[in-house]
């Protein structure tokens, strides 16, 4: 609804504004309520004023797609509409090519931008097709799942799956702006939020001991129940730490950022096992899995105490998230050797040698080479993965 003639507009709703520094290429991420209705006024003037072309996630367009339209509608500038099924099989090459064509056929330039709104899925996918439409054109993501407001939004990760893998094509390509409504999690199933609060839990694991003490003395339930202020903190606090982690290490050379994989290497091998079928097995399920894997790993090679196994464990079963293979693929489990030569196709390869990320206790976790394959594929078969 556009203000009456003569009646300045109000400003942008109160949002918590955290900083991704990176330079030239420095941009915040807003967290809040009721951003989404004022979306017209949080765009900087630049991206106002330019070609907007939308990707979102058909079943997001179908939820908030009127809300999106009615705040942009109070722009002047043009905007495009375009619409991806929902699920992370159509992170592809197929998709990535038609979203291409159509931002081309749109004349979105250079100095346009893409405003991405949806999951992960479709901040990877229409990340990546920014990234690559004219080299390089503007991007604004929009994630509407707590997975994608604390991790997948954040960074610039852009990519699409290959047969051989997860996200094994893709490029860094950050946004100029990132805005997570807190109130489109209303909507999320409480599978999918689960989901997401596996991420949450890794932020505490790899870099903050009292977060992780925050999350498993009630953070984690009062997320999953929707309080709004333990989503707001616990948002908020994840993305900060992701934040400071991507200044420090933006593109993986210092080996700061491989922590933000932990329990990655195995949940993307768990992933390509049901070969990206979100109705199977979600990302942040196989993160789950990947996490408890990952402690017992560490625990196994004497990093840490077989407790932290067991704490990790019990903090996301308390949630309803599965803790072990068993658990996550009942009677179809996956063979050891299968997921073994997955991760032998995991992007933190170096030298021919996978690099795990382990843990000596909460808020204390380095990355290592020197993991024995006899002992990962023993700890595979423990959660239930079959023999061979």
């Amino acid at each position: 609804m556009k203000p009456a003639e003569g009646q300045e507009q109000a400003g942008p709703p109160v949002a918590t504004r955290v900083p991704v520094s990176l330079g030239p290429r420095s941009y915040e991420i807003a967290i809040g309520h009721g951003l989404l209705p004022a979306l017209d006024r949080l765009l900087p003037a630049d991206i106002r004023h330019g070609r907007l072309a939308v990707v979102a996630d058909a079943r997001v367009a179908g939820l908030f797609g009127p809300i999106l339209r009615e705040a942009l509608a109070r722009l002047a500038c043009p905007v495009t509409y375009l619409e991806v099924p929902p699920g992370e099989a159509s992170k592809n090459f197929r998709m990535l090519e038609r979203i291409c064509s159509q931002l081309l056929e749109a004349g979105i330039a250079r100095d346009d931008h893409v405003l991405a709104f949806g999951g992960g899925m479709v901040g990877d996918l229409a990340g990546l097709a920014a990234a690559l439409v004219r080299r390089g054109v503007g991007l604004v993501q929009i994630p509407t799942t707590l997975l994608a407001q604390v991790d997948s939004a954040v960074g610039g990760k852009t990519a699409i799956n290959m047969p051989a893998g997860k996200n094994l094509v893709g490029s860094f390509h950050q946004p100029r702006l990132v805005i997570s409504d807190l109130d489109l999690l209303a909507t999320l199933p409480a599978r999918e939020r689960r989901a997401g609060l596996a991420e949450v839990a890794k932020y505490g694991l790899i870099a903050d001991e009292s977060f992780w003490a925050w999350l498993t003395g009630g953070g984690l339930a009062a997320m999953d129940a929707g309080k709004k202020e333990a989503l707001l903190h616990g948002i908020a606090t994840s993305c900060r730490i992701k934040a400071d982690i991507v200044a420090a290490d933006e593109r993986e050379e210092s080996g700061r950022r491989f922590l933000l994989n932990l329990g990655h290497s195995f949940a993307h091998a768990l992933e390509k096992a049901v070969r990206y079928d979100s109705a199977r097995l979600l990302h942040g399920e196989a993160v789950a899995v990947g996490l408890v894997l990952a402690a017992e790993l560490s625990a196994a090679l004497g990093h840490a105490e077989p407790v932290l196994a067991e704490e990790v464990a019990g903090a996301l079963a308390a949630i309803g998230l599965p803790t072990t293979i068993a658990q996550a693929f009942g009677d179809d489990r996956p063979t050891a050797a299968g997921l073994m030569a997955a991760m032998g196709q995991d992007k933190k390869i170096r030298a021919g040698r996978l690099r795990f990320v382990l843990l000596e206790r909460p808020g204390r976790a380095f990355v290592t080479a020197e993991v024995d394959p006899q002992r990962v594929a023993a700890i595979l078969v423990r959660s239930g993965a079959r023999q061979g």
